[in-house]
């Protein structure tokens, strides 16, 4: 249960004291949780959209978007600002880029970046709580946590002392391989807005590991941190439309 306690720890503000420091095979493997840690904040920003039911929905909404937030630690949306800082501050030149990641100030592209996706979230997720389809909050955080197994499956991790690139060593591949496809089919519960969504997710997830090849070589921990951000922002938009026009 180690492992499962490690990705708590890393993907949540939830206190968790490990009982020991953990081995190197130990923290890869606890990338295999990530999904489940997923399905944990989906469940709990799902069962705050209930006691909050007779409160306004934008307020709702915002409580809900702030609970979101907290609960990661705004560990994404860290790697989105800085991410957004890197890709145009850095012209296209792959060491400015990776430089520029590393800086830990926040520039007007980063907090714009920060603005827009805060935003659509919010108002997506008071779309939902409008049209009574909050159960997908369970859905999106799951799955946007399935992108690092994916990324790290796939993709060359470009720090040679990075943190990510002993995890993607030992990550156990046939079970990432197994929780990832798992997660991936969940979505077919959801019929057709749920498949809609999973293409949008795929193709999403697609575009932004070219762009990382084509820019740096490959990822970084602040490019898989924004591609759940993004991600998980393109799934609520593509299903709240997908709701609508299907």
């Amino acid at each position: 249960m180690l492992p499962f306690w490690i990705a708590l720890q890393f993907l949540t503000v939830i206190p968790v004291q490990l009982s020991r420091i953990p081995s190197q095979t130990e923290n890869a493997r606890s990338i295999l949780y990530y999904p489940l840690i997923g399905l944990l904040i989906g469940l709990i920003l799902y069962s705050l959209s209930g006691l909050l039911s007779l409160v306004p929905h934008l307020l709702s909404a915002s409580l809900i978007l702030i609970m979101w937030v907290w609960l990661t630690g705004g560990l994404h949306l860290d790697g989105l600002a800085d991410m957004a800082d890197a890709w145009v501050g850095g012209f296209g030149d792959k060491q400015r880029t990776l430089e520029i990641m590393k800086d830990p100030s926040c520039g007007p592209i980063g907090v714009l970046s920060l603005i827009v996706v805060c935003l659509l979230k919010l108002v997506c997720i008071s779309v939902l709580l409008d049209q009574h389809l909050t159960f997908f909050l369970i859905f999106v955080p799951m799955l946007g946590r399935v992108v690092p197994l994916i990324l790290l499956l796939t993709t060359n991790y470009v720090r040679e002392n990075g943190l990510g690139r002993h995890l993607a060593e030992d990550l156990p591949k046939k079970s990432a391989w197994l929780m990832s496809l798992i997660v991936l089919l969940s979505f077919f519960y959801l019929k057709l807005q749920g498949i809609l969504s999973l293409l949008v997710f795929v193709t999403g997830l697609i575009y932004l590991r070219h762009l990382f090849i084509k820019r740096i070589d490959g990822i970084t921990g602040d490019t898989i941190g924004a591609s759940i951000e993004l991600l998980e922002t393109f799934l609520l938009v593509s299903f709240i439309l997908s709701f609508f026009y299907l």
